[in-house]
């Protein structure tokens, strides 16, 4: 019986965790394989955390859910809390440990989209200012959605096979883009699972972005260069 990888992300409303999962099930049934993705946005309306529920086979998926992941990669201090049911003594637990902290969603900003400026975000002090990194050629603006904090606290994290801390955010925020974060977290999935190539995980980037890669090659050029430099975080810690 064909062996069934088991991925949970866990995450941020708007650091693309879903994102994250529609990528890959998008990749694996190109590749022929069977991909079966749930999302969960939990009982928060906003501004709570989001699970991406993936399931990739040769052969057949059984249950649309399961209890314990293959591989659990939760990307803030509170998706490490809301996850811990899904660990297990054979998971290898994937997360960013970055010193953030989640930035707090308030009412005034919701319905509000990224037009002409950035509208109020939840981690700014002056969110409608022009910061070098909100801003990417012929795309609107954009705001993190972490903050600087205490990031998360290795002692919560539950007992589990393997245990890989990556500073995916740092290095979204000082090296690329804020924007590719969740692609970097994509990487690392491709490497701890090894279930897809990466050319067919980047050929699942062309049909997902491919009008905004045309429009602005740059942004391919940065999405690949997100995914191997989250691909090859994994494969030096392991």
């Amino acid at each position: 019986m064909a062996k069934v990888v088991k991925i949970a992300i866990a995450g941020e409303g708007g650091q693309g965790v879903q994102s994250i999962a529609e990528i890959l099930a998008e990749a694996a049934n190109e590749e022929g394989k069977n991909a079966l993705y749930i999302p969960n946005f939990g009982v928060e309306q906003r501004g709570g955390v989001s699970i991406a529920f993936v399931q990739v086979s040769d052969g057949a998926i059984g249950a649309p859910k399961f209890q314990k992941a293959d591989i659990l990669i939760p990307v803030s201090p509170r998706a490490v809390d809301r996850t811990k049911m899904y660990a297990g003594k054979d998971t290898v637990y994937i997360y960013d440990n970055s010193l953030i902290q989640e930035g707090e969603v308030k009412d005034n900003i919701i319905g509000l989209q990224y037009f002409d400026v950035t509208p109020p975000c939840p981690t700014a002090d002056h969110p409608n200012a022009d910061l070098p990194q909100d801003l990417i050629a012929g795309e609107p603006k954009t705001c993190s959605f972490t903050k600087p904090g205490p990031g998360v606290d290795p002692a919560n994290i539950p007992e589990v096979k393997k245990i890989v801390a990556i500073p995916a955010n740092d290095i979204a925020k000082n090296e690329l883009h804020p924007r590719v974060f969740n692609i970097i977290i994509l990487g690392a999935v491709i490497a701890a699972t090894e279930v897809l190539p990466m050319d067919s995980i980047k050929k699942a980037l062309e049909t997902k972005l491919g009008d905004k890669f045309k429009a602005n090659p740059a942004l391919r050029d940065m999405n690949f260069k997100a995914l191997e430099r989250g691909y090859q975080l994994i494969k030096s810690a392991m």
